[in-house]
């Protein structure tokens, strides 16, 4: 499934898809991407992305309340940290779209 998510007057793309015990989860910006554990890091690094992830969730409001585990070289050099909120991380991968 596709939506379009709305937070703090924002707007991403979610896509959220079943499988296996847990689902897949993205929350896309328009310069990079949350993930959760599903998404290879370093195939995100390789690819030269913008993301960060998290792990235990299950929708996109545990995403959005959830904390930064890990990130790539390019999510690190806007300033996204491990332990940073979801909530910062976007507002660091938005400050690159405007």
């Amino acid at each position: 499934m596709e939506k379009i998510l709305e937070f703090n007057g924002r707007k991403y793309t979610g896509v959220y898809f079943e499988l296996g015990n847990v689902p897949l989860i993205i929350i896309k910006a328009k310069k990079g991407y949350v993930a959760c554990g599903y998404i290879d890091k370093a195939a995100s690094e390789k690819h030269g992305d913008v993301a960060c992830f998290v792990t235990n969730v299950k929708t996109f409001e545990d995403v959005f309340r959830a904390k930064v585990k890990g990130m790539t070289t390019w999510a690190e050099e806007i300033g996204i940290r491990e332990g940073m909120s979801v909530k910062k991380a976007l507002e660091a991968v938005d400050a690159q779209a405007d």
